[in-house]
């Protein structure tokens, strides 16, 4: 039996582009999203449409990854830096407004943002099928799809009135692109203090770039002007099992292994979020 056009994902048939033909619409057929050039992409029963064909920039997150990130970010202690995304992003939404989340992992933030939103749609685009998955769970109007971030997108210009990217690459000219002119891109990224206690004991864990700012101000200027940025900076008691959750949901799983977090090191410790959160607006 052909699986059902997910509810969520019907809100975006208006937005959906072919990403064969970059111009025709999508229309749902007997299982999958089907262009008028017969270009067909199928929708997982988990929920998601895969529009992502041949080979990708990145692999995205593994399934251990996806599930230390759904373990982690359900102990909240993320929580300030999802109400800072979703404030934000409220003041850029209209009341039926539409969410894009690139790089959406597991759709913790989306969902936060459509949350504050009731009349909001929200569409999650990753190139991990295990993040997508769980973002397709992540909220009632929050639809998901495998996509490359490095690539064009697979949607009409001018459609989102907010674009997060929390956490993940960047393609300016793609998010310009999709932007309606009064729109917001929202970044999220780590500062030099982010996670610094772990860091500085665990061998292995990714660095932060002390020029990280200054690439991310050259790579934004010719497209977007920054509005305001927020430090969400705050200390958390973590203890062994969100250690490693933490470290393992990020890139540097595929560096540190679970010897690296052993008894006598930080596997019950204090250590520093800190995070900037920007919105800017297209120029």
């Amino acid at each position: 039996m052909p699986v059902l056009l997910p509810p969520a994902l019907k809100l975006f048939l208006d937005v959906l582009r072919c990403p064969t033909c970059r111009t025709r619409r999508l229309h749902p057929d007997r299982g999958a999203l089907r262009c008028p050039a017969g270009h067909t992409f199928d929708i997982a029963r988990h929920g998601y449409v895969s529009l992502l064909t041949g080979a990708r920039a990145t692999s995205g997150d593994d399934a251990a990854m996806v599930q230390a990130r759904d373990r982690f970010l359900a102990t909240g202690r993320y929580a300030p830096i999802r109400q800072a995304v979703a404030r934000l992003a409220a003041d850029s939404v209209p009341e039926r407004g539409t969410v894009v989340d690139v790089g959406c992992g597991t759709g913790y933030y989306l969902a936060g943002v459509l949350g504050q939103l009731p009349g909001a749609r929200g569409l999650g685009l990753d190139t991990s099928v295990r993040a997508v998955r769980s973002a397709a769970r992540a909220h009632d109007r929050a639809a998901a799809a495998t996509w490359d971030v490095f690539r064009p997108f697979p949607l009409a210009d001018e459609v989102a009135d907010v674009v997060l990217d929390v956490f993940a690459p960047r393609n300016p000219a793609e998010f310009h692109r999709i932007l309606r002119p009064a729109g917001r891109l929202i970044v999220v990224r780590p500062t030099e203090r982010h996670l610094a206690e772990l860091r500085g004991r665990v061998p292995g864990m990714v660095a932060i770039d002390p020029a990280k700012e200054q690439r991310l101000r050259r790579a934004m200027d010719p497209c977007f002007e920054s509005v305001v940025t927020e430090l969400v900076e705050y200390p958390v008691e973590l203890v062994g099992p969100e250690v490693l959750d933490l470290v393992g949901m990020t890139p540097s799983a595929r560096h540190v292994s679970r010897a690296d977090l052993r008894s006598d090191g930080p596997l019950s410790d204090r250590v520093t979020v800190s995070v900037l959160v920007t919105a800017y607006q297209p120029r």
